[in-house]
């Protein structure tokens, strides 16, 4: 990781700068205008509506944390700087998610994912009757995450449920608003831990992510419903909760909600297509501080960023 004033000059040639770089400061000259556009993200110590800048109230204090989170998982970090810089927004989500799920796949074949799994505790988690339900309301169709006991930690069967679940409702043209919610205490806490790493081939993985996912459908819901693809959530929206709802075109965020990204700790990047879907809504920018800092934010900033639509009681 490097850190850069952002008083400082420009290289010569821009498409030199790689990996994780750190801009600080606030000028607005032409220098500082360059840095913003071409770092990771930019710390300021004033808030702002500049999606390339992060605030925090101490930038040396968020160096430091920053430099030993890079330190701890230096490949994870540069990967995901990588394919954030890859990832176009504006275009078909597919191509993004398949830039996203090659880079996933590399760290689950590195050494970094292989520590983390070394030091998790094997836990049986028993499964859940009906892990997704659905209920229809004329023409609405209510799609909920339901295993609360688990905070909705996304899992194979999950997966399967809801894939069937928006299936129907991206076929079934009466469906007029498809509404993504969970039981419970949290809309959904992210994969579950306890269900990582069952692939034994990094290619199979892939294979899966790519051509089972419900990003991929709720990005097509919202191309055809647009704001009536709406999510609700609330408590833990953390990895793939935050990733999917992000695909919504609407997202309603009661005030409780923590919002974040914490697969580096993993030793992974996003994998439920947040690359593309969070990085829509509030920039590569953002979406990297999310990633690198492991930090949560919560519905007021996640409302002036631009990643939830609505704060509900």
């Amino acid at each position: 990781m490097l850190v850069v004033d952002v008083s400082d000059p420009p290289p010569v040639d821009p498409r030199n700068i790689s990996g994780v770089l750190i801009g600080v400061g606030e000028p607005s000259c032409a220098e500082g205008r360059f840095w913003r556009e071409h770092a990771t993200f930019t710390l300021v110590e004033h808030p702002g509506d500049d999606r390339r800048t992060v605030f925090v109230p101490s930038p040396g204090e968020a160096v430091e944390e920053l430099r030993e989170r890079c330190r701890h998982w230096p490949q994870a970090s540069a990967v995901c700087d990588d394919v954030l810089r890859s990832v176009d927004g504006a275009a078909p989500a597919r191509s993004g998610i398949i830039t996203e799920s090659l880079g996933y796949s590399t760290l689950q074949a590195g050494p970094e994912f292989a520590r983390w799994m070394a030091g998790r505790q094997a836990t049986d988690v028993p499964e859940a009757a009906d892990p997704v339900v659905c209920e229809r309301d004329g023409g609405t169709l209510r799609v909920r995450f339901n295993r609360p006991e688990r905070h909705n930690a996304f899992n194979d069967d999950m997966r399967a449920a809801l894939l069937d679940f928006l299936t129907v409702a991206l076929l079934d043209d009466s469906v007029e608003q498809l509404v993504l919610g969970g039981s419970g205490p949290s809309f959904c806490s992210g994969g579950d831990l306890a269900t990582f790493g069952r692939f034994t081939d990094p290619v199979s993985a892939h294979l899966a992510r790519v051509h089972y996912s419900p990003a991929l459908l709720l990005d097509q819901l919202t191309g055809r419903l647009g704001r009536n693809c709406r999510a609700e959530i609330h408590g833990q929206v953390l990895g793939s909760g935050l990733e999917m709802s992000a695909f919504c075109g609407w997202i309603a965020c009661r005030s409780d909600a923590q919002l974040g990204l914490p697969e580096l700790a993993l030793g992974l990047i996003p994998g439920a297509g947040g690359t593309v879907s969070v990085t829509r809504r509030i920039g590569r920018w953002r979406t990297a501080y999310l990633v690198l800092s492991g930090h949560t934010i919560d519905a007021a900033t996640a409302l002036s960023w631009g990643l939830i639509d609505e704060i509900t009681p």
